[in-house]
Order: structure tokens, then sequence, then C-alpha cells
């Protein structure tokens, strides 16, 4: 894939890569004032797209290591090849004990709003196989609502779908049948009507626009799935704390969250 200006703003964090993140893109670290325009229209693999995203904030050199370590553990559970950061090195995973059938990318998203409108936020948890999920917590919104957090939150589920190789239907989990009907449902017919609904406006129609533009990019290789929400589903209910940490943290840009056991995570306060 080409750099654009886009996913530049995606994998940038106050304006600036990690030292893993200018090593995959072949750049000095730390970044020169110039760096976006040294990356801009440079030609990445999807991987290494999927890495740098990731790798996303500003983290401790230990912690990029353990998202590489983790991020190659869901590709070698998928039977998936790649290459590492290093661009002359390439690896072949092993595809012994690996059922393509029963094996699969489970994205959880949610969100969380304090208040209605209020302070709101998004979460996800990424699972592969069974184990420890990937958690990520972004979008914050000053002045929000539950309905904006929930669609920013399945954006960012389609967008990590995107940008995963998996020979296999990846599964997206979300407990608001709002955003899903939104998105999957309704949009066809507000579009058929020039984006207009009878009886009023439509409702953050931009975000549901864009987040129906990629569904409809990527609808052949997910499946979104409707889970009742607070009902102990482990996805959803680390979802849940993600969107609260995003609120409570005041973050935008997606980060991905740190921990030992998820009982820790699962320990925290939910609305």
């Amino acid at each position: 894939m080409q750099i654009t200006e886009k996913f530049i703003e995606l994998i940038s964090h106050g304006d600036t890569l990690n030292k893993i993140q200018c090593k995959i893109l072949e750049i000095p670290f730390p970044p020169k004032p110039n760096w976006k325009e040294e990356v801009f229209n440079k030609e990445i693999l999807k991987n290494d797209a999927n890495r740098l995203m990731l790798l996303k904030g500003n983290l401790a050199i230990k912690a990029q290591e353990q998202i590489l370590k983790n991020y190659t553990m869901v590709l070698e559970f998928n039977n998936i090849k790649i290459n590492t950061s290093t661009p002359t090195q390439t690896i072949q995973q092993s595809t012994s004990n690996v059922n393509d059938r029963e094996e699969h990318i489970r994205i959880y998203c949610d969100g969380a709003c304090s208040g209605n409108p209020g302070k709101a936020g998004s979460g996800l948890a990424v699972y592969s196989n069974k184990r420890n999920p990937v958690l990520l917590y972004g979008d914050f919104v000053e002045k929000g609502t539950n309905n904006i957090a929930e669609l920013n939150a399945l954006y960012q589920a389609l967008i990590i779908a995107k940008q995963t190789s998996s020979e296999n239907i990846i599964t997206i989990l979300s407990d608001s049948k709002y955003s899903i009907d939104c998105v999957t449902t309704w949009a066809y017919g507000w579009k058929s009507k020039g984006w207009t609904k009878k009886g009023g406006e439509i409702k953050n129609l931009e975000l549901i626009k864009k987040t129906h533009e990629l569904y409809e990019k990527v609808k052949d290789l997910i499946e979104i799935k409707h889970v009742k929400g607070h009902a102990g589903i482990e996805g959803n209910e680390l979802a849940d704390r993600m969107a609260i940490t995003a609120i409570k943290e005041k973050t935008k840009n997606y980060a991905m969250y740190s921990y030992n056991t998820k009982d820790e995570v699962l320990s925290l306060t939910s609305y």
C-alpha cells in the first residue's frame, strides 16, 4: 500500500513516531522535522501498515517490542506470512495445529458516554484464537453522545479489519443495534434518497457516511454481529472498560492498553 496523509495521521502520536515505527519505515530516530515528507507516498506492505498502527503512541521500547510479539502471534495463529521490520527478512509462519475453520480474528467494539450528551470515548478488544486480546482505547469527544461513541468504535473496528490480512472472515461484535443498523441497513435507503429520510435530519450523518463507505469496502471480508451489552461477555466487557478509559484519560488517538491479566481490566469501573 502507499502511505497517504490520512495514514500518517493514523500512525503518528503528538506529530511524531516512536523508535520501532521509524525502524519499520526505515527513517532515522528521532524523526527529522520533515519526516512526513520522507514517508509520504512510500510503498509499504499491509502487515507493516498494521504494525505501524498498533505501535502508535508514546510507548516504552519494551511495550513496542511486546506489541510486535503480540501481532506476530496473531498472524501465526491465522497462518499468515509476514515481513519482519527488516525488509530483507521473511518469516514463514507455522501451519501446524491450525484449524482455519475454527480460528479467526474477533473485534469487540464499544462506546461509552458520561452523560448523554457528555464526554464520550470508544474501546476495542481484538482477539486471535485463545490468546489475550489487544486492548485499544481512544476517540475521546468532549461533547458527544453514546451513539457517536458506538459509531466511532465500529469505524475503528472496520479500519482494523481492512488493514488485517486473514484467510478467514473477521468477526466484529458490537452491543449497539443502532450503529450496526445505521451502517449495514439504513444507510442504503438514506443514500438512495440523497442521504435524507422522512421525518427530519439524519443524526451523526457524516460519521455514518464514512463508516458505511468503509463497510462497503470490507463487507465481503467481515461479519458484524450484535451482542448483549453488560451481560458478562468478556470481549464486550473489556471493550467497555477501554471506552471508559478513553473518557477518563481524554485519549483522542487510539492507544494500546497494557495489562497483566484480564481480571484486572474487568475490575475497572463500568458505567
